[in-house]
């Protein structure tokens, strides 16, 4: 035989395909690489959709933000730069209509713009006539304003009248429809204001003690941008070398974190999902390579009798399975890339839709996934093909299998595991995944030994029912088979039980932290002689539920014993929490939303304060310390007993720091509320007409649109959950018809011997149920362990599971195996006796 390795490959190939025997191991890559490649390409596109957005997000290519006039050397180091710069600046504030027209009043967010607002970006604006917007790239005139909206609606204003806003009256000119460098702050709650610079002193609303937000942003010339980057770069070293405190660069994770937060969490969901699916897919290989090398035994033999060498034969698979991993990488990539378009569709409104065009950089990591996964777990198995010996044509007990030498098995392990890490983004997602999948593999091969010992034992001879005997001892008399068998079938249905705990708790617990019935209205400045009619006249409108807090306003001026200022911290967010006065609160049962995290809540215990944990590890707070706050003048002292893990982003009142009792009469305070507002047409006038001073701040659009943003994550999550529940089934069905050829030499033997089709039938199903329910109560297990910590440290929830996940895992693992088995067995009771004998291998 003298045709080259390639020539051999070739002819191999094509024969392997027209038998069908490559489908399985093609299929499990295909999907491995979809799923990977999927996710990649459109993570790949909204990156760079972010990156080519931020400019307009943050009003420019750069923004220095500060609670002061922008240092003079910051702006001085941008014009010597050559970089075109705006200013603005922000604070709450109350606008007014005239007497004459109503004399209405409400919070509004004012914006004072320069000259050169915006940068990057443009503002939309409400046509004068029509439904239309106009888009425009400068900000107001001097002597108008722009406004919301919701500013014309409270205040019963129409454009062309005038607008009270301090000292000033100016006259509302447009409406916005669009601002694109808005931000997340609270204040954003409130409906806008946006005015000329020049005319913010006629105000006389900025006074030696107001809290303002100065924002400088500067803008390179086109194809300029390492400008900017030099620009940053120096401007930090300035910030932390002087230091400039209250003065900090923004960039997109800062300017919009509720964007960015949510689109991090999609893509954590999107991640997870797309690693079980290869994850799955590293199993069936493996199962599907090895059953493939079995039914080539005989093959490679009858070439070693004809003389061709084991490099040769070890060639030409190579190439063979090379081919493979190559072609079934490139249709994984071409569908990933389709499937992607469906996520920026599942996602229309959360993404831009005209997101620019992915890197290469998903479709080769796809690729190198697809040739890792192949050459990794499906070739070691089928190399050992070449070291068939001769004598196997006449002795078919010599030359089988052997399990991969444990180099070539950690190789190809630690090769994927890395792939697997570096898709995986975040790390602690990554290691529980892939991690949780190892150590499950190891337990699962553990206990089944155990029931497969414990087996043969529990079913006796005497009394037992013939097929259940029969089958009991199938599984016994091979118990490594009867070990790989099970545990590759509980990994399969490891990961269909995590997907649906996924869907149904943990998406569920993501779903819980915006409920449908969460609070869409925060009222702050309740005097406390307002709270007892105020809370009554909620009770009279239907609002039974809702937060009630009285909030006190101090500043940290001491730690045990040691006074504390700014200069302290060299942490600039500890800097600015120190330099600042907190909102403190007093209850003397802990709020049900806060989870204490160390320490104890003690209802009523004087001279003690539970802090949030997030401040406290900022502030290097930590148990006993003691804290002495100043308020209006006032000395309060109390001893940190408790630390609290609070979630700012629940719609829920929180605090950094609650004392824990139900009085504290010595210290003023007004009150804060959260409550959903009633259906009641007029509620909220009628609350601003009794409660003139009273700031009512209305989120139920921010939080529709959070609702709605996680209705659209989900779909996506959901879509790409498919890839992984046939990738699921596709490991079921290559365990099972891993069995196929065994079980038809067995089957042969029993009816040779006068077994009936009734009772082989019975032996079957007996087995692959028993073998099911195995699987699925020991995936159920490990599904619950994994999602535990998903939850706790990937995804921050608090989850619990059902304790009836076990046994529902374990019937759902008996029919699934029950109905693979019937379609990957079908054929073999039907089979005559002479072809399978004739046929069979040993395994």
């Amino acid at each position: 035989m003298h045709a080259s390795i390639p020539a051999l490959a070739w002819r191999q190939t094509l024969r392997d395909l027209r038998a069908g025997e490559l489908r399985l191991l093609f299929f499990a890559v295909m999907l491995a690489v979809a799923a990977l490649t999927a996710v990649g390409f459109f993570a790949d596109r909204l990156n760079g959709g972010l990156a080519r957005d931020a400019r307009q997000l943050l009003g420019g290519d750069a923004l220095v933000s500060s609670d002061r006039p922008t240092p003079p050397e910051l702006v001085q180091l941008a014009a010597a730069s050559g970089l075109r710069s705006a200013t603005s600046v922000s604070f709450p504030s109350m606008a007014r209509a005239p007497d004459d027209l109503g004399g209405a009043s409400r919070l509004v967010a004012v914006k004072a713009v320069s000259d050169g607002y915006p940068l990057r970006g443009a503002l939309q604006l409400k046509a004068l006539q029509g439904d239309g917007v106009e888009t425009v790239a400068a900000g107001p005139r001097p002597g108008t304003v722009w406004v919301d909206a919701a500013v014309l609606a409270s205040l019963q204003l129409a454009p062309g009248q005038p607008l009270l806003l301090g000292d000033a009256a100016l006259t509302v000119a447009r409406v916005i429809a669009v601002e694109p460098d808005r931000g997340a702050g609270f204040t954003s709650f409130s409906p806008r204001v946006m005015l000329h610079e020049s005319d913010l002193a006629a105000t006389g609303l900025v006074q030696p003690a107001s809290r303002l937000n100065y924002r400088f942003a500067v803008a390179a010339p086109e194809g300029r941008d390492a400008l900017v980057r030099q620009f940053v770069q120096q401007a930090e070293e300035r910030i932390h070398a002087v230091p400039l405190r209250g003065v900090r660069l923004e960039s997109l994770q800062s300017g919009r974190p509720e964007m960015r937060q949510t689109l991090d969490r999609a893509e954590k969901f999107l991640n997870l999902v797309a690693l079980l699916a290869a994850l799955l897919a590293a199993v069936a290989v493996a199962i599907a390579a090895r059953d493939f090398a079995a039914r080539h035994l005989d093959d490679c033999a009858m070439l070693r009798v004809l003389g061709l060498a084991q490099r040769r034969i070890a060639g030409a698979y190579a190439l063979e399975f090379a081919a493979l991993g190559l072609a079934a990488s490139a249709a994984g990539v071409a569908v990933g890339w389709l499937v992607h378009h469906v996520f920026v569709f599942l996602l229309a409104g959360l993404v831009n839709a005209t997101l620019p065009a992915p890197s290469l950089w998903p479709a080769a990591f796809g690729v190198g996934v697809g040739m890792t996964l192949l050459l990794g777990f499906g070739l070691p198995p089928v190399l050992q093909l070449a070291r068939v010996p001769p004598l196997r044509v006449i002795r078919r007990d010599v030359g089988t299998l052997k399990p991969a030498s444990l180099l070539v098995l950690a190789a190809g392990t630690g090769g994927f595991a890395a792939l697997l890490l570096a898709v995986a983004s975040d790390p602690k997602l990554g290691l529980i995944a892939v991690g949780g999948f190892a150590a499950a593999i190891a337990v699962f091969a553990l206990l089944s030994w155990a029931a497969v010992t414990l087996l043969r034992r529990a079913v006796p001879e005497a009394g037992a029912p013939r097929w259940l005997v029969l089958a009991t001892r199938q599984l016994t008399a091979r118990p490594a088979f009867a070990v790989l068998q099970v545990s590759a079938l509980a990994v399969g249905l490891l990961a269909l039980v995590l997907l649906v705990l996924l869907r149904t708790d943990l998406v569920a617990s993501w779903r819980g932290a915006t409920p449908p019935d969460a609070p869409d209205r925060f009222v702050i400045n309740v005097q406390p002689d307002q709270a007892a009619p105020f809370r009554q006249t909620l009770a009279e409108a239907g609002v039974t539920r809702y937060d009630w807090y009285p909030m006190i306003r101090g500043r940290l001026v001491a730690i045990n014993g040691r006074a504390v200022s700014a200069d302290d911290y060299s942490d600039d967010r500890a800097a600015r929490l120190v330099d600042r006065e907190f909102n403190l609160s007093h209850a003397e049962q802990r709020p049900e939303h806060n989870e204490i995290v160390a320490g104890r809540w003690t209802p009523g215990e004087a001279g003690a304060v539970s802090v949030e944990e997030g401040i406290a590890q900022t502030l290097g707070l930590k148990l006993g310390d003691t804290l002495r706050f100043d308020v209006a003048g006032l000395q309060q002292e109390a001893r940190v007993t408790s630390l609290r893990k609070v979630d700012w982003g629940s719609m829920r009142v929180n605090f950094f720091v609650v004392f824990p009792v139900a009085e504290l009469p010595e210290l003023p305070a007004s009150y804060i509320g959260a409550f959903r507002a009633p259906a009641q047409p007029g509620f909220d006038n009628a609350l601003a007409r009794a409660y003139p001073n009273v700031t009512a701040i209305d989120v139920s659009a921010s939080i529709a649109q959070v609702q709605g943003v996680l209705d659209q994550v989900i779909r996506a999550v959901e879509f790409l959950f498919g890839f992984t529940l046939v990738a699921g089934l596709v490991v079921l069905f290559a365990a099972v018809s891993a069995t196929r050829e065994s079980r038809s030499r067995e089957f042969a033997v029993m009816r040779a011997m006068g077994a009936g089709s009734r009772l082989l039938a019975q032996v079957q199903r007996a087995e692959l149920l028993g073998v099911g329910a195995l699987a699925g109560l020991l995936a159920s297990l490990a599904a619950m362990a994994v999602g535990w910590a998903l939850a706790r440290y990937a995804f921050e929830f608090d989850w619990r599971p059902s304790p009836l996940v076990p046994l529902a895992g374990a019937a759902a693992g008996a029919a699934l195996a029950l109905a693979a088995g019937w379609w990957g067995l079908r054929d073999v009771l039907r089979r005559p006796v002479v072809e399978t004998l004739r046929r069979a291998t040993v395994q």
